[in-house]
């Protein structure tokens, strides 16, 4: 019989071979191995065990653990640990699952290749030359290379779901509130959701289902019920799927990857789907009013690290306000530092309403019109990524709005607070993968999942 210490090993050889990735910042490797015999114990008891028995995850580098270290990969909290847990650890740990590890992501989730890592970028594991697909991009590369069964992300703006499609994973991002955002640091807090990366539908429901919930220790939290998502329905079903013609016109998109989205829409009509093209004029200011926001709220959020409080603290000083400005010109790196900068002036006397007001205005409509939408279909599908992978170093040096601009199909679901999924299911002929991105209505989580199912069987 395989017991949980010897999984525990095998996923731990796994991580070593693998370590040129750099998926890992830290392994707990005694810590696991531990837990795991603790575990292999308590069976022999025959004590009940949880439902995530055996289950080796890995979180991202933004999630707290108590007494391990959370550094958003930033020399901002080099070497901070955590002083409690966040709610979806103790969720997991509740149920028997084993945290090996914490994972590499964009500095304070900042970013869409996961080169913006104080620690060194993700490699992805299909070509080590390309790059992960970020924030998130530790996590999707852990799970594609299997060096952990399932792992946690956060996803702002598409950092679960791009770097899914970049690797060849399934990423969920669940309906803003649907999980507790208690122990996730903050990028922008109205965006911001914990999401799931996995190889299965299955290992996606049941994790959502633990996870989900309401939580005391955040008020976003929604108190609505939790369905029993793995109980997933697998019964076929017809839905009405629409496209935007917008969408599949953008002239970023990938000439194959428009095709063979385009021949799936086809598969899904003749499946006896109905499957219509809708027009969504508002979709080219999606993503200037996600940036205007995120960057708003980011700069809000990241006033803490100051030097003060706790953190990195500049040496070189002499008084307060060079206290602030070496610490936090040392501390953040190029990206978060773009954003703050961005953030800070469109909060600022004279460009609020400018640029902070129209942004919230566009996010309404944009709200109002993909809520009008989602009354009528079930689901808006789309590609999850304009592009496959592209190699390291291609984006980094160029006009970071062309990094922006690569978010143009996965903002829509975080300005609405909408659940959307990417599910892995298209090779292009350069040899990468892309996935195909599918959006539901507000907390319908499972019939997003049942459909999910019967596309990747």
């Amino acid at each position: 019989m395989l017991t949980c210490h010897a999984l525990v090993k095998t996923y731990l050889a796994k991580i070593e071979e693998k370590k040129s990735l750099n998926a890992f910042l830290e392994v707990y490797e005694t810590e696991a191995l531990e837990n795991a015999q603790l575990l292999d114990e308590k069976l022999q008891k025959g004590e009940k065990m949880g439902r995530l028995y055996g289950m080796v995850m890995g979180i991202k580098d933004v999630i707290c653990q108590k007494n391990h270290k959370v550094e958003a990969a930033s020399n901002m909290l080099e070497g901070f640990e955590s002083l409690f847990s966040a709610t979806v650890v103790e969720k997991l740990l509740a149920e028997d699952a084993i945290i090996i590890g914490r994972l590499n992501c964009d500095e304070f989730a900042m970013g869409s290749t996961n080169e913006y890592s104080s620690k060194g970028p993700v490699l992805n594991a299909y070509d080590e030359t390309k790059v992960s697909g970020g924030s998130s991009g530790g996590s999707a590369v852990a799970v594609q290379a299997d060096l952990c069964l399932a792992a946690l992300g956060s996803d702002t703006g598409g950092s679960v779901r791009q770097p899914a499609s970049f690797c060849d994973v399934i990423g969920f991002k669940p309906t803003y509130g649907r999980i507790s955002r208690h122990g996730l640091i903050a990028y922008a807090s109205s965006f911001d959701q914990i999401g799931i990366l996995a190889q299965s539908v299955e290992d996606t429901a049941l994790l959502l289902e633990i996870i989900s919930g309401g939580d005391e220790f955040d008020s976003t939290a929604s108190k609505v019920d939790v369905p029993t998502f793995s109980e997933v329905d697998k019964e076929k079903k017809v839905y009405k799927f629409a496209y935007f013609k917008e969408a599949l016109e953008n002239e970023g998109l990938d000439g194959e990857i428009r095709s063979q989205i385009e021949e799936r829409l086809k598969g899904l009509a003749l499946a006896g789907h109905q499957v219509e093209a809708v027009d969504f004029p508002i979709m080219e200011y999606m993503v200037p009013a996600y940036y205007v926001m995120t960057c708003a709220e980011a700069s809000s959020n990241l006033s803490r690290y100051d030097g003060i409080h706790y953190g990195y603290r500049h040496q070189e000083v002499k008084d307060l306000q060079s206290v602030y400005t070496q610490t936090r010109t040392n501390g953040f790196g190029k990206e978060v530092k773009r954003r703050i900068m961005l953030g800070t002036f469109v909060l600022s006397a004279g460009f609020y309403d400018a640029y902070y007001t129209k942004a919230q205005k566009v996010r309404r409509l944009v709200s109002d019109a993909t809520q009008k939408l989602l009354e009528e279909y079930d689901f808006i599908v789309s590609p999850t990524t304009p592009t496959t992978a592209i190699g390291l170093g291609e984006l980094i040096n160029q006009d970071p709005v062309t990094m922006y601009l690569a978010d143009i199909y996965t903002v829509q679901a975080n300005l609405v607070g909408m659940p959307a999924m990417s599910l892995p299911l298209f090779k292009h002929s350069n040899g990468m993968p892309f996935g195909l991105q599918l959006m539901a209505n507000k907390f319908e989580e499972q019939k997003l999942l049942e459909v999910a199912l019967g596309m990747v069987e």
